[in-house]
């Protein structure tokens, strides 16, 4: 199994790091081309068996998966000299472009797949969306197999990508948001604010893990956990309920699509 991964920038050398540290594929079988030369370098240093090039079909040439992760307006101009056809399979990182889109520039019938990671990738910790186009259950298995050892994946509809993207790509700056929030409210009460961050950080992430490992909670459940009656929790939550927390959070998430 060879990977080519066209563009070593911040997701493209994210994907090829994570990759190299997988269990599914070894470093030697992955090549990564960029136009410069800065990135390549310091993938190179990290992971000395992966393949390099400035050369884009050469990356492509016998690669079983060519991940494109270039900008969207770049990805004509990057996919069409390459002639891919199946049985390759083309993954593209590049939001909003659609699969019909990304047909006009390979063969229409091969196996492709729509990708879209958060900045989390770069520590292996990605909520990821997957979507697929003319692809085997064996193709679509590993390439979930391959972004899980990166965080998350989770295969969706095409259709359901702009809602999902706002809550993953989107979302994880209004988290970003509250736990800024949550810092100044903790210097204003006396705490520093490096101090006020990995405590509200770990707080975020123990709430997270209190959904992910298990399946058959809600938050409203665990949120009732902490709120006895008459104390300080649900002061606060009715607080944020008077404020319009609930109401911000939807209508930014809805606005981001």
């Amino acid at each position: 199994m060879k990977i080519a991964i066209i563009g070593a920038g911040n997701m493209g050398g994210a994907i090829a790091r994570g990759l190299a540290k997988g269990h599914y594929i070894k470093a030697d079988e992955i090549a990564v081309s960029n136009p410069s030369n800065g990135k390549l370098e310091m993938l190179k240093a990290d992971f000395p068996g992966i393949n390099t090039t400035n050369s884009n079909k050469e990356a492509a040439s016998d690669a079983d998966i060519v991940i494109a992760a270039v900008k969207p307006w770049k990805m004509e101009e990057v996919l069409k000299p390459l002639r891919l056809r199946q049985p390759q399979i083309l993954v593209s990182v590049a939001a909003g472009l659609t699969f019909e889109n990304l047909a006009h520039y390979v063969d229409p019938e091969m196996p492709l797949f729509r990708v879209i990671p958060n900045t989390a990738i770069s520590l292996g910790e990605s909520m990821t969306l997957v979507a697929a186009r003319n692809a085997s259950e064996e193709q679509k298995d590993l390439l979930m197999k391959l972004f899980n050892e990166m965080g998350m994946a989770m295969l969706i509809e095409e259709k359901q990508f702009a809602a999902a993207t706002s809550l993953t790509s989107c979302g994880i700056a209004y988290v970003l948001k509250y736990i800024q929030a949550a810092m100044q409210a903790g210097v204003e009460m006396g705490i520093k604010p490096q101090d006020a961050m990995k405590m509200v950080a770990q707080t975020v992430e123990g709430a997270a893990q209190l959904l992910l490992q298990n399946e058959s909670t809600h938050p409203a459940l665990e949120i009732e956990k902490v709120t006895t009656p008459g104390g300080i929790t649900i002061k606060g939550i009715n607080e944020l309920e008077h404020s319009g927390f609930t109401s911000s959070v939807i209508k930014a998430l809805k606005t981001s699509i």
